[in-house]
């Protein structure tokens, strides 16, 4: 018998894509979807709707026999959630009771996490390469990545708890491309978008096809252990912002956020400290790991990943027109 995998947060665009790989990939049997609404578009795997907040999880978990568990339900932005109460509640009190579940249930052998490289933070003491291993030097302290922390802290107390079951943790850079609508793609195509004064930090990028192969092949090798991702090379935030042809206005760091806000006119932008500390001192990850233990590099350099998000952006604008 083949193997029974199931997909969380399949009703946003990653979680979705994600889902439809896998019923297509030799040696899976049956994919199914959950979320707590349905996806906008049909998927090819099965679905199911259902709350991973809600204990019912491990019974649904139980009845489907399943022996992986891919969890790229972790909410971006408040927005996404409806408010920053619920998308903490979701990320945070949402991965618990999904990873109590996988304990609970004996059949789980294998769990994939969806995280970010934000969990890293920023500033100004960093090394200039970012190691799976490296300390925080300034953790962060609220939104997402808050929020992502405290994820891979369960996750690593599911992994004590249930050492038989093979777990991996995937760091993500932006992930872009034609498809992806994130705070950072919706802070570059601000109308007017603020920087902070005196830096321009080094971003790197993962494209859409690279985060979804990656976790791909940590799905089927079962891989385990924690991994950085990101795209070759950087891009300096002056560079992304000249090939949007944006205009930027910049700002002592302390009136960014709120003058941010005022700008951004309800859009997806985080103007969070932490992601303020981004747009000031930037991160480089090192992804030496990636390669020598899941023997993937990502086919887009950080630079390629941001010029196919651009693309998208220009043909989306023109669609507009």
């Amino acid at each position: 018998m083949g193997r029974v995998a199931v997909v969380t947060g399949v009703s946003r665009y990653l979680g979705g894509k994600m889902a439809d790989r896998l019923v297509h990939q030799p040696g899976v049997d049956r994919v199914i979807g959950i979320d707590i609404v349905p996806p906008a578009s049909p998927l090819a795997a099965e679905f199911i709707r259902a709350d991973i907040r809600n204990p019912s999880i491990t019974k649904i978990l139980d009845g489907t026999g399943v022996d992986t568990v891919v969890h790229m339900g972790v909410i971006a932005t408040p927005r996404q959630a409806g408010n920053r109460s619920v998308m903490k509640d979701i990320n945070v009190i949402g991965t618990m009771q999904l990873l109590g579940a996988c304990q609970r249930v004996d059949s789980v052998r294998h769990v994939v996490v969806k995280s970010t490289a934000a969990v890293y933070g920023s500033g100004p003491r960093d090394p200039a390469f970012i190691t799976e291993d490296s300390s925080p030097r300034h953790p962060p302290t609220s939104g997402w990545a808050k929020d992502s922390m405290e994820v891979e802290e369960y996750v690593r107390g599911f992994a004590r708890r249930r050492p038989d079951v093979g777990v991996a943790t995937l760091r993500f850079a932006n992930i872009v491309g034609p498809g992806m609508r994130t705070g950072m793609t919706s802070y570059l195509t601000m109308p007017i978008v603020p920087t902070v004064l005196g830096f321009d930090p080094r971003l790197q990028f993962v494209h859409e096809e690279d985060a979804l192969e990656v976790t791909r092949r940590v799905v089927l090798q079962r891989t385990t252990g924690t991994f950085n991702v990101a795209g070759d090379g950087v891009v300096l935030l002056s560079q992304a912002l000249g090939r949007l042809g944006a205009s930027s206005v910049p700002l002592p760091a302390a009136l960014v956020p709120s003058v941010g806000r005022m700008l951004a006119r309800g859009a997806w932008a985080d103007f969070s400290r932490d992601q303020v500390r981004y747009l000031t001192h930037g991160r480089v990850l090192d992804t030496t790991r990636v390669a020598a233990e899941v023997g993937f590099e990502c086919q887009y350099s950080s630079d390629d990943a941001f010029g196919s998000f651009v693309r998208g952006s220009r043909r989306e604008a023109a669609s507009y027109g």
